[in-house]
C-alpha cells in the first residue's frame, strides 16, 4: 500500500499478510459458542472497563485485530485516545485510571499472562478491594474470553485494519 503524505510524499507500507484460515467459516459450532461467551461476558461489566481489558489484553498477546476492533470500540463508546495510548504503560500513567480500572488491569495481565503459574494473592487481593465476588467473577469471565479470542486472531493471522465499530454487533 502507498500513500501521500501531506507534503506530496509517497510512502510505502509493508505488504499486508493474508489471514491463514477462515476459522468462522471451518468451524462455525466453535466459533457461535465463542460468540456466545462473549455475550455473556460482557453482561455486568462496565462496557468502558470491558474494552479497556480487551485492549490490554490484546497488546499482551500481540493480536493486531483484536487491538483494531477494540481501540475503534472504545473510541466509538467515547473513551479518550490519551487513555488508550497510555494503556500499555498503565502502571506509569496511574493517573489516567481510577483504582478500579487499575485493580482490573493488574488482574488481566495476571490472568493474561500466567508466567508464575498462577495469578498472585496480592493481584487478586487487589482486585478484590474493588470488585465483590459475582463482579469478579464477570470479570475473570470477559479476561478468559478475550485471551481466547486473540488466540484465534494470532494462531489464524487476521488482519488488522478492515473493521469499523459495531461491524460484529451482537
Amino acid at each position: 500500500m502507498t500513500t501521500t503524505t501531506q507534503h506530496g510524499e509517497q510512502t510505502a507500507y509493508a505488504h499486508e499478510h493474508a489471514p491463514r484460515l477462515a476459522f468462522a467459516e471451518r468451524h462455525p459450532e466453535f466459533y457461535k459458542a465463542m460468540v456466545g461467551l462473549e455475550i455473556a461476558a460482557s453482561k455486568h461489566v462496565d462496557p468502558t472497563l470491558y474494552e479497556l481489558i480487551k485492549i490490554r489484553a490484546s497488546q499482551i498477546n500481540n493480536c493486531g485485530f483484536c487491538l483494531d476492533m477494540h481501540t475503534k470500540d472504545a473510541l466509538a463508546a467515547g473513551e479518550t485516545v490519551q487513555r488508550i495510548v497510555q494503556l500499555s504503560a498503565w502502571r506509569e500513567s496511574r493517573h489516567f485510571y481510577t483504582e478500579r480500572e487499575l485493580a482490573a488491569l493488574g488482574l488481566t495481565e495476571a490472568v493474561t499472562v500466567l508466567t508464575d503459574g498462577f495469578v498472585p494473592d496480592e493481584v487478586y487481593a487487589r482486585a478484590a478491594e474493588h470488585f465483590d465476588e459475582t463482579e469478579l467473577a464477570h470479570l475473570i469471565g470477559a479476561i478468559t474470553v478475550i485471551n481466547s479470542w486473540n488466540r484465534i486472531g494470532v494462531s489464524t493471522r487476521m488482519a488488522p485494519g478492515h473493521y469499523t465499530p459495531g461491524m460484529y454487533k451482537r
